[in-house]
């Protein structure tokens, strides 16, 4: 099985990407599944089931939803082995625009949309640096110029990923992106011993484990302070 994991900020279209993508995958004769990851509410999983595709959701309510992704990728790997899918794709978002829930060997994609302002992509890290393919979303909103400095400030970020624009609400741009995705040679059939592309950030401080007053002296852990100059 082909695992795909396609990440996202937030409302970039990456359910209308995957649900246009498996429309192609299926004309191809392959039997693809969708995890989905969120944080606390998704009704895209109904989405995908109206459209035939099975689905599993996991919600990481007080968690990170990509270090939530990742101790739960082993066990969603296991269902879309046992039931003998040809891709599984999970889609989870970065919300923080920091976490990388790529892993290495496993094909990464990242969605992000033309409407969230130039300077976006030097803003995100790994989740689009460590992309294997890009694609950019509404386009059809802005001008071919807007387009292509975004585009371009996309590849200036990560020059190694190869860069896609598609229309989620018709589907333009899809069926290239489906010919892109599947490879014989990344088939796998379990993640154990794998690696992540990137380490998750380096946070266990006192307001991760609860605590909700303010004041130095509740701060534990790992705490980082800025600069403050007179």
């Amino acid at each position: 099985m082909n695992l795909i994991t396609v990440s996202g900020p937030p409302s970039s279209g990456k359910t209308s990407v995957i649900l246009k993508t498996i429309e192609s995958l299926k004309k191809k004769g392959f039997k693809v599944a969708v995890a989905k990851f969120d944080c606390l509410y998704t009704d895209d999983d109904k989405l995908y089931e109206k459209a035939g595709i099975p689905v599993k959701k996991g919600l990481s309510g007080a968690l990170c939803p990509d270090h939530y992704f990742v101790s739960n990728v082993e066990e969603i790997t296991k269902w879309g082995v046992d039931n003998k899918f040809d891709i599984l794709i999970s889609e989870s978002a970065g919300l923080c625009n920091r976490c990388s829930p790529y892993i290495k060997g496993i094909k990464a994609v990242c969605v992000i949309d033309n409407l969230s302002g130039i300077n976006t992509p030097k803003k995100i890290g790994p989740m689009l640096k460590s992309a294997d393919i890009v694609v950019i979303t509404k386009g059809d909103i802005v001008s071919q110029a807007e387009r292509e400095v975004f585009a371009s400030r996309v590849n200036t970020v990560n020059p190694a990923a190869a860069i896609m624009h598609i229309n989620g609400l018709t589907g333009q741009g899809s069926f290239e992106l489906s010919t892109l995705l599947y490879d014989e040679s990344l088939n796998i059939e379990t993640l154990k011993g794998k690696e992540l592309r990137f380490p998750m950030p380096s946070a266990l401080c006192s307001y991760c484990l609860g605590e909700t007053r303010i004041g130095e002296s509740y701060q534990m852990g790992n705490v980082r302070k800025m600069k403050m100059e007179d």
